[in-house]
């Protein structure tokens, strides 16, 4: 594996975590947003990561594969419930007093979000470290 496969894998890593992490400071930020039907309710977004092959050719011989990273394949909506709050003052009730918040749990997304900085952080250290040992393979060979 060289150098360039090397910085490629990390590099998807580091994309596909701040896509995750986008997704997660979304819905921090429509965690308290409250609509008028179950419907239009904001609905926690979750990235979906697929591993990417290096040679498209070996997908059929699966000793052989060799791994190019991750790639998100798409951004669904959590299935968990939407929230239905009482609340018959509200300009978005609906007939029955019923507004509906999101689906967003602020502590779980926390904790994905320090999954995903360490996930990227990890990335980054891969990166940084595939520099130094190519600066000290150049070194080497300018001695």
């Amino acid at each position: 594996m060289s150098i360039n496969a090397v910085l490629k894998i990390a590099g998807s890593g580091l994309n596909s975590q701040l896509i995750r992490m986008n997704a997660i400071s979304s819905n921090l930020a429509n965690a308290s947003v409250v609509a008028g039907s179950a419907e239009e309710a904001y609905k926690a977004k979750r990235a979906v990561f697929s591993t990417q092959l290096l040679n498209p050719d070996q997908r059929n011989d699966i000793k052989n594969q060799t791994r190019n990273g991750v790639y998100v394949t798409d951004i669904v909506d959590d299935t968990r419930p939407i929230k239905q709050i009482f609340e018959p003052g509200n300009s978005l009730a609906n007939q029955d007093g019923y507004i509906f918040g999101s689906n967003v749990n602020e502590i779980e997304e926390m904790v994905e979000m320090l999954d995903a900085s360490r996930a990227y952080q990890n990335n980054v250290s891969v990166v940084s470290t595939a520099k130094d040992l190519l600066y000290r393979t150049i070194d080497l060979m300018k001695s």
